[in-house]
């Protein structure tokens, strides 16, 4: 599965030393990682595992042993079941005293972490802001909704407008997360859905996610990855209309005319940051294929 994951057109296919591995092979499971890291390709795909949460025994030597011997080509690591600012603080010490100790570059590993409960919701904007080494908030919607003691028959899957509540019950969860996580400049990512082969819910779930400003989303199976990556992705539609916009500013700047006028609507200021904001994704998104062709 780890030689598959790495050969897949995706952002990041990371390695998880947590919920899909057992607790009597969880000793074990470090070596596939270090294995893994140093023997495939991983077609620029950047090297990530996902380590067990702080509170067990795992969690410690999961990063000392993975990151003394696979420091040098490890990207990022993800760190779930944050609660509180000082659990990321924790991570970035130990991993600052491991990168001194063996010669690698201080605070070139980075760390993505997963919001999965209220206390992490509670904290979530002082989380975002805690390291520099974040660059991304991830929610995972299995754990949040045991914590919140919410009815589900399936993680991530659910009817958006059911009986037992009549709107979308991680519309709060979400926006503090991707609020939190677009003031202190870092990516929103959905977590995943495990029904894998309902692509018609999963789409639903994704096109939820972009709608509230989420840049991506987890994928649990291959089938989810090009739904993910077309709903992501800035239609043809979306750049024209960006590339308009912000051509028609750009002449009003020039010309000193303070009205900009698209299809009989008028356009102000926010609208030109929306357009430039797609396209400076779109552009950074480019770039980042081209450099891992």
């Amino acid at each position: 599965m780890i030689e598959k994951a790495a050969m897949l057109e995706v952002d990041l296919a990371f390695i998880d030393l947590e919920d899909a591995v057992a607790p009597s092979a969880k000793v074990e499971s470090r070596q596939q990682v270090i294995k893994a890291f140093h023997s495939l390709d991983w077609r620029g795909k950047p090297r990530a595992f996902r380590i067990n949460a702080l509170d067990t025994s795992f969690c410690y030597r999961d990063l000392i042993e993975i990151v003394e011997q696979c420091g040098d080509v490890l990207e990022t690591i993800i760190v779930p079941k944050v609660n509180r600012p000082e659990d990321l603080y924790v991570v970035d010490t130990l991993l600052t005293q491991i990168e001194l100790a063996r010669g690698f570059q201080p605070g070139k590993i980075k760390l993505e972490a997963q919001i999965e409960n209220a206390s992490g919701l509670l904290n979530v904007e002082r989380i975002a802001l805690s390291t520099g080494r974040l660059t991304a908030l991830i929610f995972g919607p299995g754990d949040y909704a045991a914590s919140m003691h919410m009815p589900m028959e399936s993680i991530g899957v659910m009817d958006w407008w059911d009986e037992q509540y009549p709107g979308h019950r991680f519309h709060l969860a979400m926006s503090r997360i991707a609020v939190a996580a677009h003031a202190a400049g870092l990516r929103a990512i959905d977590g995943p859905c495990a029904d894998f082969k309902d692509l018609d819910g999963y789409r639903k779930t994704c096109v939820i996610a972009r709608g509230l400003g989420f840049d991506g989303k987890w994928c649990i199976h291959p089938n989810q990855i090009a739904t993910t990556n077309e709903v992501f992705s800035p239609t043809e539609q979306e750049l024209h209309w960006a590339r308009k916009i912000v051509t028609l500013y750009q002449q009003a700047i020039s010309e000193k005319t303070g009205a900009i006028v698209l299809e009989n609507q008028m356009i102000d200021m926010a609208s030109v940051r929306l357009a430039q904001a797609m396209l400076q994704a779109s552009e950074e998104k480019e770039e980042e294929n081209s450099n891992h062709a």
